[in-house]
Order: structure tokens, then C-alpha cells, then sequence
């Protein structure tokens, strides 16, 4: 299951790393089972790819948000 970028921008920093870990995780097991022919619905991979995709940028808003709040002071 996935998640859409608005869920993501309720969760901190440290859940987004760990929820990118799990993806990667999960995208290398859907390539490696595609490349021994037992992946089923090869869609999978490209949705997990943009969920990953979806994650480091609700990541990187979050950074860029910090960095503006430390120049105003």
C-alpha cells in the first residue's frame, strides 16, 4: 500500500528516512523478482519508484522549511 504526499508531510524527518528505507527494500526485492520471472504485476515497481520519489521530496520541503526558519532569526 501507499501513501500519498499529504500523508507523509504529518510524519517526521527519522519516519520519512525509515518509511525510504522500507521502500528501497522493497523496490530491490520487486526488481530482483522480476528479473527471475516471478513478478506478477511488474506496476508495482514503477509505483513503489514514484512513492520513493514522493518521499524525498516531502523530505526535502521539510529541510528546505527548517533552513528558512533558522535564517530568520
Amino acid at each position: 500500500m501507499t501513501m500519498e504526499a499529504r500523508e507523509f508531510r504529518d510524519l517526521t524527518i527519522e519516519e520519512l528516512n525509515e518509511k525510504h528505507r522500507q521502500y528501497k527494500e522493497e523496490l530491490f526485492n520487486l526488481r530482483f523478482q522480476n528479473a527471475i520471472g516471478q513478478l506478477k504485476n511488474s506496476s508495482r515497481i514503477n509505483i513503489v519508484k514514484k512513492t520513493i520519489a514522493r518521499v524525498l521530496t516531502v523530505v526535502r520541503e521539510k529541510q528546505m522549511a527548517g533552513e528558512q526558519s533558522a535564517g530568520r532569526r
